[in-house]
């Protein structure tokens, strides 16, 4: 993807977007939003899936529940807000990365200006979706707490919710990938955290989807 100049018809933040123009601006020739955004927007939505269900589980029979219910609602309300906003930073990052090789590298100094101006952007690009893995992580522990305990009508949204957050997780482990292997050796090392989360959470997300599966099926 070229860093072009974002045209000026392209969405301000993701938070004032309408689902319309968002899609519009990921279908153009654009060089944001893309997969980062994709990855952010992931982790915010399964954050939203569990906040509803968690606001559907507050019935009197649910008062037991009450107060994790409530630690759920404001945590998944939270990581939705951080993940709208990771959204954001990653396509400023993004641009960052661009307008850092198009640094002019005619002397040894402005050589040597650029390359260090590629590895801070890079490094920045990389941590955005090191940021979305820790929500996708955050997201898929909310909705295993809340399995349990969920009103069963919407049992099945759950579920979606471990779908989004491993959709995160996995589209965020691509955009680290592809922004560290242009870093000298051992520049990187802050994401091996990351990645080794990410492949934690696809196994867990696809437990829990099993689980709804066969809660749902054999009601």
């Amino acid at each position: 993807m070229s860093a072009e100049t974002v045209s000026p018809q392209s969405i301000s933040t993701f938070a004032e977007a309408s689902v319309g123009g968002y899609l519009d601006d990921l279908a153009a020739k654009l060089p944001a939003p893309g997969g980062g955004a994709v990855a952010a927007l992931h982790a915010a939505q399964g954050a939203a899936l569990v906040a509803m269900v968690a606001r559907y589980t507050t019935r009197a029979k649910d008062a037991a529940h009450r107060e994790t219910i409530d630690r759920i609602i404001a945590a998944a309300d939270a990581a939705r807000t951080r993940s709208l906003a990771l959204a954001d930073a990653d396509a400023a990052a993004f641009t960052a990365v661009g307008a850092a090789y198009k640094l002019p590298k005619d002397t040894a100094e402005q050589a040597t200006a650029r390359a260090a101006a590629v590895t801070t952007a890079l490094l920045e690009a990389a941590r955005v979706p090191a940021a979305v893995v820790a929500e996708a992580d955050e997201v898929l522990s909310l909705a295993a707490d809340l399995l349990p305990i969920g009103n069963p009508n919407v049992i099945t949204d759950i579920g979606a919710a471990a779908g989004a957050a491993r959709a995160a997780a996995t589209a965020s482990q691509l955009n680290i990938v592809i922004n560290v292997v242009s870093l000298a050796d051992g520049e990187g090392a802050e994401f091996a955290g990351a990645l080794r989360t990410i492949e934690q959470i696809v196994a867990r997300a696809d437990a829990l989807h099993t689980e709804v599966v066969t809660a749902v099926t054999t009601r």
